[in-house]
Parts: structure tokens; sequence; C-alpha cells
């Protein structure tokens, strides 16, 4: 994502001519798959976002987005626009905000690739973790609220949504080690000793299977939108990376911003949190269980959660530094953004270390 701490909405800028967008195709497809549509549509990208390229379309005095795959070679199982498409209408009923679907193109014929119309929703997005501008109390109150969304997430029942087939059930922890191996090793551009270290660690260290729930795989504060003036959450971005899964690796994913550190990532180590109003990583956890009727977490299970994460997090990164490589990277921070590998990885490496082995 944009490094740059921007708060407000995402902001756009003219279509990336990689990315570009075939008006008159995507006229004659919203005409005939999004309820009242009419007008001749307006396209701009909006800014960040390292993944699906997305556009703000206007037409007829209403807004939408549209999220595209990328063009070019692309990486196994990455890129799903469609799962997007089905967790977000399945969700749609429940307590979990997300924006309302309109309609999926599967037809890589219409656009050159599959892609999704979505509601535009109005409000704030946040880059900085930290959220400057604000006072302790309304801190509190989004951090509070982001650890409501997260819980009522994972206390979805995804069998009553129709989503049994959404992912497999168990092993998930076992699955997600190799799948991120995989994702890796597709996208490696340089060798970094701290990845295979954790390769060989971490499926000696995976601890014993727990419940499964929807999980998000990418839920952090800049993909999220909140309300424009309240502190509450309207719609909960970018599901690529959804499915069925072990719910404390998701909330782990989410904690992380406790354990990065500014600059080289938004983050909220070294940060005075007391005095800011943001919850510890201990206090976020201890409320998350309280929200999920858990009685805790054992400490070297959280911390293998933690390197967990931050490897998959690696794997992501990398995937961004392949993409900008071959040149079909949805964001122009994509080569910075793929950087950030390598310090990922040994810091991840650290943690391990301390963990030990068993």
């Amino acid at each position: 994502m944009n490094s740059d701490p921007y708060q407000g909405s995402l902001g756009t800028r003219p279509v990336d001519p990689a990315h570009a967008v075939d008006v008159d195709r995507l006229a004659a497809f919203m005409r005939g798959h999004v309820d009242d549509f009419h007008g001749t549509p307006e396209v701009e990208q909006f800014k960040g976002g390292q993944s699906n390229p997305t556009f703000l379309v206007r037409a007829g005095g209403r807004r939408y987005v549209l999220r595209r795959k990328p063009p070019g070679v692309l990486l196994p199982s990455a890129h799903a626009v469609e799962r997007e498409y089905r967790i977000m209408s399945a969700l749609a009923e429940t307590g979990v905000p997300v924006a309302r679907t309109h309609a999926l193109c599967e037809d890589p014929a219409v656009l050159g690739a599959p892609f999704y119309i979505m509601q535009h929703v109005e409000g704030r997005i946040f880059w900085d973790p930290a959220l400057p501008g604000f006072a302790p109390r309304e801190r509190a109150a989004m951090y509070d609220e982001m650890n409501r969304v997260i819980a009522a997430l994972h206390g979805v029942d995804y069998g009553a949504l129709g989503l049994d087939d959404y992912g497999k059930a168990g092993n998930y922890l076992e699955r997600q080690v190799a799948r991120w191996t995989r994702q890796y090793r597709a996208s490696e551009t340089a060798h970094i000793k701290a990845v295979e270290n954790l390769i060989h660690w971490l499926p000696q260290h995976i601890p014993q299977a727990g419940e499964t729930r929807i999980v998000h795989g990418d839920f952090r504060i800049d993909n999220l939108i909140f309300h424009p003036v309240e502190p509450r959450i309207v719609a909960v971005l970018d599901w690529e990376l959804s499915t069925l899964g072990d719910p404390l690796a998701d909330f782990a994913y989410h904690c992380m911003s406790w354990r990065l550190a500014p600059p080289l990532s938004r983050g909220l180590a070294g940060l005075a949190l007391g005095e800011l109003g943001i919850p510890d990583e201990a206090a976020c956890l201890a409320a998350y269980c309280r929200r999920t009727g858990r009685k805790g977490v054992a400490a070297r299970d959280w911390e293998f959660y933690m390197v967990f994460n931050m490897f998959r997090l690696v794997g992501i990164l990398q995937g961004v530094a392949k993409r900008a490589e071959l040149g079909n990277a949805s964001s122009l921070e994509a080569v910075a953004t793929g950087r950030r590998a390598r310090p990922l990885a040994e810091q991840a490496w650290q943690m391990a270390q301390q963990v030990g082995g068993r």
C-alpha cells in the first residue's frame, strides 16, 4: 500500500496505461448487469494498492468502484477477485460491514481480465495506525471498533451463508506455511537467508489446530473505511486473501502493527501508546478474547502466529517486488514496498529464535 500517511478517501489519479479500461465495453456491461445504471462512465484509478487495480467509475450522477485482476503473468491463486465478490456478497446481511456488490464479470474478453463492480462507500481511510491529529479518546474508540469488527467476522456462521466450500477445514497453518513458501519461491528475486531459515523453522513449530472461521487475511487499518465523522467502520475492503482458517492467525496479522516500527513500516512499535490512547498488544488481544469467548492464548503459540504472519507478509511483499520487476504492479510505490521483504524476514527470524524449539 501507499506509504504516505494520507488520511481521507483513497484519492485518485489518471488511469495507468498498463491498466487501461475500455469505457465502451464497460458501459455495455454495466447497462446489462447493474441495476438502474445509465450514463457514460468516467474512470479514474485509485492511488495505493499493490494487488488488484481499483478504479472509481462515475456515471449518471452515481459513483461505483471497479476492481480488476492486473494484466500479465500472475502468481498461482493470486488476485482472486471472484472470491472477493463472493465473500462480500455473502456477508452483506451480517454484522460485518462490507460494500454492496453489483456485478461480477469472469469473461476476460470484456476488460482484459475478470473484474467486479461494487458500491462506492463514503468515509475515511487512514494510512498511519498512530492516527495523527486525533485525541486519545478518539483513537481508543477507533481501535476498539477495529477489535469489534474482526471479532464479529470470526463469529459469523459460514455454513449458514453457504460458504462451507470457501476453504478447507483443518490443517490451516500447515497449508498456509506451504502455500506462502510456494508463493515466495514463485516470486523470489534474491536469496534471503532469513527466509530460508523461516521456511525450515515454521513447519516444526505449528501449534495445535484450533477452530475454523472466516478469516479476512489482510485486516489492517488501511483496508477499513470509517464513517465520515464517527469512530465506526462502514466497510472492510480487500477480501482477496479471505478463506476459511484459524481466526487467531487472522487476528495476529492484525496485531502485527504493534511489532512493526516506522519508518520502515507503518507500525506502532516504539510509540508512547498510553499517551496516544492506543491499547497495547496485550490489551488488544485480551479484548478480542473477551469478545470471542476465549480464555486466552498460550504465549508460545501467540509468538508463532506472529512469526508466521511476518513470513506471510514477506511472501506478499516479495510478490509485489516480482510484479514490479515484470512491470505489472498496480502501485507506483511497488518497488519500494518490495524492498521491505528482507528486513521484515530478518525481524521474523529474530523472533523465531527467541521462541526456540520444542
